[in-house]
This record gives C-alpha cells, sequence and structure tokens, in this order.
C-alpha cells in the first residue's frame, strides 16, 4: 500500500511540475545510498543499548523466582 501511495504522488508530482518528478526519480538512489551508513549506526547503537539493558536487568533476572511454564 505504502509503494501505491508514493507513486500516486510521484504520478500527480510528474503531471504538475515533470522536472522536478525527474529529478527526485534520478536522485532517489543517490539520497538511500548516503542514507546506508545512517542505518548501520542505528542499528549498532540499537544493539548498544539492548546489550545495556540486559546487563542492568540481568540482577533482578537473577534474583526473580522462576515463572511457571503452562
Amino acid at each position: 500500500m505504502k509503494v501505491l501511495l508514493i507513486l500516486l504522488l510521484w504520478a500527480i508530482l510528474l503531471a504538475l511540475c515533470w522536472p522536478i518528478a525527474l529529478l527526485a526519480l534520478i536522485l532517489w538512489p543517490l539520497v538511500w545510498l548516503l542514507s546506508i551508513p545512517f542505518r548501520i549506526v542505528a542499528i549498532a547503537a540499537e544493539a548498544f543499548l539492548s546489550l545495556i539493558k540486559a546487563i542492568l536487568f540481568l540482577p533482578s533476572r537473577i534474583l526473580s523466582p522462576p515463572r511457571e511454564s503452562r
């Protein structure tokens, strides 16, 4: 559904102002390539924060009573 909406918006932009629509079509892969390092940093930051959370909650997990299995 998201791809269909993007395609529809691009078609409207193409009808209203075709030079900007073609420029967006050409520049989109470059923008995507430039965003890859930011995605990698975000994944690394999320992993680091998950590790810190696991370390901080470890004592409570060790001291809590075991869960009953159903």
